[in-house]
Order: structure tokens, then C-alpha cells, then sequence
């Protein structure tokens, strides 16, 4: 009788092991795709709530939604009320206007327009008395938080959050997750990139490679490095992402607010990781806009990210760089 309860309590111990499946789902969402994949024993989450999330998101948030909160508080020549997709994004973008000195901005939108990336298709390059006048429309200062409320102080303020508003996105369907138990999953959208917790059964790391152009700065030839996190998010901005020729030259999406042109300087792209995805969006665009050195010293001075950049020479040779914190993070290759 002994020998059959011990027996029994190891075939017990036995059929209580976890049975890992490996749950993926695809898709597309707010003009790009979508890739997650989640371990769990079981899952009642499927593509129709995920794809549900994403559209609510870009009622309030996209630029391409015409009838969306933000399109509206576009066309509005004073105010608009906030959902909480919006509040959220808003005082994000605030706040990182601030911390980066203007450098990322959201009111860029005129310009960004002008530039050929928004929604309405434009003809040629914006001349300098255009980008003058513009940049008058430009400035996160004009825009005023009252509760729900989200005030403009020129008419003439428009508003575009398509530099953070993808991270933020990765956010919201990573906390859907963690909010029905999964503790070990993979949230990519559009290249932005939130993990958590480890592949299963095995137990390992989650592996997310980094993207490197090749000679031409705006085409992508292979993966240049492996990171390996257990938790956290990872985006990447760089001049490959958007561009277009005109008149024999190249124009990369990313506007300085400052100057209201293009942002040109050594940078070819940059690699961040912070807690959450809407940081690290926020934050890959200002420091391209930023160059090399001060977006080095910037994250250096900062506990909440680390950063990764890929450059080019003053001898014209491609290479790459990364704060202390981010050399912590790479595979051994």
C-alpha cells in the first residue's frame, strides 16, 4: 500500500506540469502589420479582440481617420474632448517635449504635412517662406490640458502623434494581455517590439535583432546585433523607415520642429530600450534628431533607457556605437 501512494503522488506531481502552448497571431493594423505570440496552458484571447483594441486606438488617434478625436481637434479651431487613448498620449507627448527641449514635438504636423508624410498628398518641396510660416503653427507650448479637455492657443495648431502613438499602441495590447494572466509574451507592431517573461517551456530569454543598413543609409541589409530581454520594450527609428527622391535628393520623415526641415546629420538610426514601448517610441525620434553626441549624452544621464546607434563616419564608413547600459543587453555573436 505504501509503494502504490507514493506512486500515486508522483504521477500526480507528474500531471500537474504544465502543458506550454505557443499561442501566435498575426495580422493588420494602423497601416503596418502586427505580430504576437504568448505561451500560456490555455487562452481564450483571440484576432477579433486584438484587432478591436488596435481599432479603437486609431479612432481617437489616427491622422488618416478623418471623423478620429485627433482629426477633429485638427480641424477644431479651439478644442477637443480626450478619450483616455488620447489624455494618455497627450501628456506623454508633453512631457517628452520637455525633457527633450522641444526636439520632440507633435504640433509638427503642419510641417510634416508640407514635407509630403501626412495624410493629404502634396506636390514638390516646401519652399523657405512656406517652412517660415508654418513653423509659427508649431510649439507643444500652444497646447493647453484642462481636465479633458485638450485646448489649442492658435487656431492654426494641428497635431500629429505618429511618432509615439505605435508604442503606445504595443502598451495598451501588452497590458490586455498581462490583465488575462499571460506573463510570457512577445508584442510587436510596425517594428516596435514589448516582451515579457521567456519562451517556455525552455525557459530562455526572448531574442529581438536590431536592423542595419548596409552602404545605402536607406535600405536595410541584415541584423546587426541580438538582444536578449526578459522584460521591457524595443523600437527603432531610422531615416530607411520613410523617405522619398525628389529632385535628386532623399527626404527622410523625420522634421526637426526646429529648423522645419528634414533632420540631417550622422545618424542613420537608433535603437531604444526602456520599461515600456511609448518611451522608447517617444524617445528613438528625438534622438535621431538629436546627432550622435548629444543623444549619447542625453541617455547616458538617463536610468530609464538605454540606446543603441548606427552612423556614418566622417570618412563616410558605417558603424555603430551603444550607451553603457545597452552593451548589457547584447548577445554575445
Amino acid at each position: 500500500m505504501r509503494y502504490l501512494c507514493v506512486l500515486l503522488v508522483i504521477c500526480t506531481a507528474f500531471n500537474q506540469q504544465p502543458i506550454w502552448r505557443k499561442i501566435q497571431i498575426n495580422g493588420k493594423a494602423q497601416g503596418t502589420t502586427y505580430h504576437i505570440t504568448w505561451y500560456a496552458q490555455d487562452s481564450t484571447i483571440g484576432q477579433p479582440q486584438i484587432d478591436s483594441i488596435l481599432a479603437k486606438i486609431d479612432t481617437s488617434l489616427s491622422i488618416y481617420n478623418p471623423f478620429s478625436l485627433i482629426s477633429r481637434f485638427n480641424d477644431s479651431a479651439s478644442f477637443v474632448i480626450m478619450d483616455t487613448h488620447m489624455r494618455n498620449v497627450i501628456e506623454r507627448s508633453i512631457d517628452t517635449y520637455r525633457q527633450t527641449g522641444g526636439i520632440f514635438d507633435i504640433t509638427v504636423e503642419p510641417l510634416v504635412q508640407a514635407w509630403g508624410f501626412g495624410p493629404k498628398k502634396m506636390t514638390g518641396l516646401p519652399d523657405s517662406a512656406t517652412i517660415k510660416k508654418l513653423k509659427a503653427c508649431v510649439g507643444s507650448n500652444n497646447l493647453v490640458l484642462k481636465g479633458t479637455m485638450l485646448h489649442k492657443l492658435k487656431p492654426c495648431i494641428k497635431i500629429d502623434v505618429n511618432g509615439i502613438a505605435q508604442g503606445y499602441s504595443v502598451d495598451v495590447v501588452a497590458n490586455y494581455l498581462e490583465a488575462h494572466g499571460i506573463r510570457n509574451y512577445l508584442v510587436e507592431i510596425g517594428g516596435e517590439i514589448r516582451v515579457k517573461g521567456h519562451k517556455q517551456p525552455g525557459g530562455e530569454k526572448m531574442k529581438i535583432g536590431i536592423e542595419a543598413p548596409g552602404d545605402n543609409d536607406f535600405e536595410l541589409t541584415m541584423i546587426s546585433k541580438i538582444v536578449a530581454v526578459d522584460s521591457g520594450a524595443i523600437t527603432t527609428s531610422g531615416s530607411y523607415r520613410k523617405f522619398y527622391e525628389s529632385e535628386g535628393k532623399k527626404i527622410s520623415h523625420l522634421i526637426d520642429p526646429r529648423t522645419g526641415y528634414p533632420s540631417q546629420n550622422e545618424l542613420i538610426s537608433v535603437t531604444v530600450f526602456a520599461r515600456d514601448a511609448i518611451t522608447a517610441d517617444a524617445y528613438d525620434n528625438a534622438l535621431m534628431v538629436m546627432g550622435l553626441k548629444r543623444a549619447m549624452q542625453f541617455v547616458e544621464k538617463r536610468k530609464d533607457m538605454a540606446a543603441h546607434f548606427i552612423y556614418r563616419t566622417s570618412k563616410g564608413a558605417v558603424a555603430d556605437t551603444a550607451s553603457s547600459r545597452f552593451y548589457k543587453l547584447l548577445q554575445p555573436q
